[in-house]
């Protein structure tokens, strides 16, 4: 078993009977859902919402109903992937481009939990490219912005075409290398006119269980 797949199904024993469900978005998830759909079948009750349409279509192939985010009064516990984290449990999300809805979910969640491997678990964050979704009206004057910071953006291609999240937004992916003060940068961002989301995720994690060769870590947020 991979460590990602380990960390997947380690997260389901926070899973209880009754439970609202975030469900994330991403290769981790993945195993997640699998793990998910089969106990379900043994007749785990739970009700779900999701993160994208990717996730929304795998759970529903599986029988796991998903319910629309404005039809469930709170959500109990998200559980998602990331794509780097840190000792203080920020991180970086976006590089399946469901950011946003990533966020919205988690905001709306009264615990989150991530779930990574070994590698995404760094000492300082950046060296994954941080990713920005930006409205496509006027999104080359904003790119010249980010040019101009020295941001080094990439507008987000997928087989040669720009990639248009579910929202219908582009993302461009910063070059940062390193990040030094995330929460800083973040609102420094999100401050810009046509900046919809960053993928900086301060102070949302409650709980991170990391894969780690044939076993699993459980880090919590210090209260």
């Amino acid at each position: 078993m991979n460590e990602k797949q380990l960390a997947a199904e380690k997260s389901t024993e926070f899973i209880k009977d009754g439970m609202t469900i975030g469900l994330g978005t991403g290769s981790t998830v993945f195993f997640l859902v699998n793990k998910l759909a089969g106990l379900v079948k043994q007749g785990l009750k739970i009700k779900c919402t999701s993160t994208s349409n990717r996730t929304s279509e795998l759970a529903k192939s599986l029988g796991i109903d998903i319910v629309d985010l404005n039809e469930i009064d709170h959500i109990d516990l998200t559980i998602d992937g990331a794509d780097e984290v840190d000792n203080n449990l920020n991180g970086i999300k976006g590089g399946g481009g469901a950011l946003l809805f990533e966020k919205i979910v988690a905001k709306a969640s009264d615990k989150v939990i991530w779930i990574v491997d070994s590698s995404k678990y760094v000492k300082q964050l950046g060296k994954f490219p941080l990713p920005v979704e930006v409205i496509t009206f006027g999104s080359n004057h904003l790119f010249k912005k980010f040019l101009e910071f020295g941001y080094k953006p990439v507008k987000r291609e997928v087989a040669g075409k720009v990639f248009i999240t579910d929202s219908g937004n582009e993302i461009f992916d910063l070059h940062l290398n390193e990040i030094k003060d995330s929460i800083k940068l973040e609102k420094d961002i999100k401050l810009l006119c046509g900046v919809v989301e960053v993928g900086l995720f301060n102070n949302i994690a409650d709980m991170v269980i990391i894969g780690r060769n044939n076993s699993t870590e459980i880090i919590e947020r210090i209260k």
